[in-house]
């Protein structure tokens, strides 16, 4: 018998080459997935709610796996301490729960949050921030950013913002797309959304940031709403100031089945 888990994982994803597992290359699944299977024996099923690419963070993470439940059973008050004893320094897990067998930390997810930090000082990313903030070399306008992402909020075809899959839908729904300046003067932006595709939220902010800085009319993103194909125009941010920050699941256990069977679903306008 087996029995579920959901892990809850921050990384500094800078020398990870993205989450999922890859051969020859060093991902955050593959670090997970060593150090589960030398502790548990047998590991199935590892499921991410997102999947960073190279350089993205995370603080908020969820991903789950199935172990016998006899190991479960004799790790379980220590296995959060054991694992921080055996992971690299820069990935944690931060907690570890039983969750029902019909929990997906994928397709149960009611949303995903990120943010993005850019700073536009002078003097660039400060030393101990320069892992996570992107130094941009033109003024922002927090207007003008603002005025921009509200555009972006509701079910839109993001196509314009996405590298497409075949038969994948580009249509999402964001919830939030909005800017702020933190007391030290970096700009951050939070977007959350149901689901995201290939490289959305890093398009969706190099758009903004264009118009932030002047480039271009702060309505300009949203005209790129009516494309069926990806605008090449669009420049896809740099990885390292995305960090996911919060996955949010249904609080009753008994809609998880039916949060998956309709994220499943194909969605169309």
């Amino acid at each position: 018998m087996s029995v579920r888990i959901r892990l809850d994982v921050s990384y500094d994803g800078t020398d990870f080459s993205g989450w999922a597992v890859q051969p020859g290359r060093r991902t955050v699944a593959g670090e997970i997935l060593a150090v589960l299977s030398r502790l548990c024996g047998t590991v199935e099923g590892l499921t991410v709610a997102g999947r960073t690419d190279a350089g993205v963070h995370a603080t908020g993470q969820v991903c789950h796996v199935d172990v016998p439940e006899e190991r479960w059973a004799a790790l379980a008050p220590a296995l959060v301490r054991k694992l921080a004893g055996l992971l690299p320094p820069d990935v944690r897990v931060l907690s570890a729960t039983e969750a029902p067998p019909e929990f997906d930390a994928r397709f149960s997810a009611l949303s995903r949050r990120y943010e993005y930090r850019v700073t536009d000082a002078e003097s660039g990313a400060a030393p101990l921030r320069r892992r996570d903030t992107l130094a941009w070399r033109r003024p922002l306008d927090l207007d003008r950013l603002n005025a921009a992402a509200a555009d972006l909020v509701g079910e839109h075809d993001f196509a314009a913002f996405c590298r497409r899959k075949e038969h994948a839908s580009t249509i999402r729904a964001v919830s939030r797309m909005d800017w702020r300046r933190d007391p030290d003067g970096t700009l951050v932006a939070t977007v959350a959304a149901d689901a995201f595709c290939w490289s959305m939220v890093r398009s969706l902010v190099g758009a903004q940031l264009v118009a932030g800085d002047g480039r271009r009319a702060p309505h300009w993103p949203a005209t790129l709403l009516s494309r069926t194909a990806r605008a090449d125009e669009v420049m896809v941010a740099p990885a390292h100031g995305l960090t996911l920050v919060e996955v949010v699941y249904p609080a009753d256990p008994a809609s998880l089945r039916a949060r998956a069977e309709q994220t499943r679903r194909r969605r169309d306008l």
